[in-house]
């Protein structure tokens, strides 16, 4: 785990989140926490217990970014599901126990891919000799060896300066026949459908076929082949389930809809709510789930929840899991100020997007401080007008904005494409005043 103090995780954290200092703070001390928990010694380390935090705040101020860029700075395993996508046990619907073999096979693409880094240049180098057997095929001659190598030697030269990525080449790769099979378990479909199909899979003959491809796709093709063969299924296996158990980040969104408050539809429907809370109280907690990577424990997972509570409050949750997020943070509402700054300082700003697409094009895009401002000064509004939706409502009217400019900049002359205020209002006015129509458009 990559070993951030707190003061550092919120400084890169302000890169791309504009405000929200007090969940930042939170987010930032418990990253730091389960750093300093691995270092811990003896029993006492399998003690400390994760501080799951509960984001408290509307929808569009920054809770999904915070939780997907705490677990990029944390370079953990990261899995946000909906809360309520999931089901009492008994009803139809995915059980909560998915979440953890979903997290389990991000561990496992994570932990694949850093292993075949590791062995990047010994597969390389494997795949440099396949490429060159298919340019050039020896045929098991005895003679001319001297005249062979010198041919292969150029060819070998040629092919690491690029002149033969567009030749095409007959390559054999390897596939494996196995049977598709669906069974339906209280483990759940995905999973045993999955177990199933790797034994079977393990169980049928490797299958070779022929492939007329360039050079360059063959590289990946092949690359991707050796690699996987140098690196140990085993050992990947049980990094993969030691991250999730030590550094896996799960975020839960939308939980404030799987209270009895959020909904009025009738006694039914509220049971199977809280059904669904008491179901997930075990992977919190701490259980044992079986997934197709082995047994993985929960105690340390780090979760995430967030919810707009427009409806329910936080206690309206089960006291139980209540008292498993006792870190409460509440995000504050986003107004024209936040926008503007929104629009202008973030590493992955709107803005700079947009001009990054256009510049594919030869256009270059400047946005006027003045239109900035109308465009924070609309977004707020419409937001005030219609619903709330944070600061997704700036994509909307950016989209909007630019609508003509996307449109006909395949058939425009390089040039400069100023934004400036009599645009924004030109483009945007009428749509912004009318509020019938900026609740479909806007």
């Amino acid at each position: 785990m990559r070993s951030f103090t707190p003061r550092e995780v919120v400084s890169e954290l302000d890169r791309y989140i504009v405000g929200q200092d007090q969940a930042k703070r939170a987010v930032a001390i418990a990253l730091r926490n389960r750093w300093r928990r691995q270092r811990v010694p003896g029993e006492l380390r399998d003690e400390i217990q994760p501080k799951n935090i509960l984001m408290i705040g509307p929808t569009g101020v920054g809770k999904t970014e915070i939780a997907r860029r705490l677990a990029k700075l944390a370079d953990a395993p990261f899995l946000k599901v909906e809360a309520s996508k999931f089901t009492e046990v008994g009803y139809v619907g995915r059980d909560v126990e998915s979440i953890v073999r979903d997290l389990a096979d991000v561990a496992i693409k994570m932990v694949r891919e850093e292993e075949m880094n590791k062995v990047r240049a010994q597969a390389n180098t494997l795949v440099e000799e396949r490429l060159l057997d298919a340019l050039y095929p020896t045929g098991g001659a005895t003679g001319g060896e001297t005249g062979e190598d010198t041919t292969r030697e150029r060819l070998r030269e040629k092919l690491r300066k690029g002149e033969l990525d567009q030749r095409e080449v007959e390559i054999e790769t390897s596939e494996r026949s196995t049977p598709r099979l669906e069974i339906f378990s209280p483990q759940g479909v995905e999973e045993m459908g999955v177990s199933i199909g790797d034994l079977m899979g393990n169980m049928m003959p490797k299958r070779s076929r022929q492939r007329r491809v360039t050079v360059i796709q063959a590289r990946e093709v092949l690359y991707e082949e050796e690699a996987q063969r140098l690196v140990d299924p085993d050992s990947a296996r049980e990094k993969a389930v030691e991250r999730v158990e030590q550094s896996g980040v799960v975020f839960l969104d939308e939980i404030d809809k799987i209270t009895r408050a959020s909904t009025q539809a009738g006694q039914s429907a509220e049971v199977s709510r809280e059904g669904v809370q008491r179901d997930l109280l075990p992977i919190i907690e701490g259980s044992s789930v079986q997934t197709k990577h082995g047994i993985v424990r929960t105690d340390h997972i780090l979760f995430v929840a967030a919810g707009a509570f427009h409806v329910a409050r936080p206690s309206d949750l089960v006291p139980e899991l209540q008292g498993r997020f006792p870190i409460r943070v509440e995000l504050d509402d986003l107004g024209e100020a936040e926008f503007v700054r929104i629009l202008e300082e973030p590493h992955n700003a709107l803005t700079k997007q947009y001009r990054a697409l256009l510049q594919t094009e030869g256009l270059d895009l400047e946005f006027k401080p003045d239109a900035i401002r109308e465009i924070a000064r609309i977004a707020a509004e419409v937001n005030r007008e219609t619903e709330n939706i944070g600061a997704r409502r700036l994509q909307t009217v950016l989209e909007r904005l630019l609508d003509q400019v996307l449109f006909d900049a395949p058939d425009m002359p390089a040039q400069t494409v100023t934004v400036d205020l009599e645009l924004v209002r030109d483009r945007l006015a009428g749509i912004a005043g009318d509020r019938d129509l900026s609740r479909y458009i806007l």
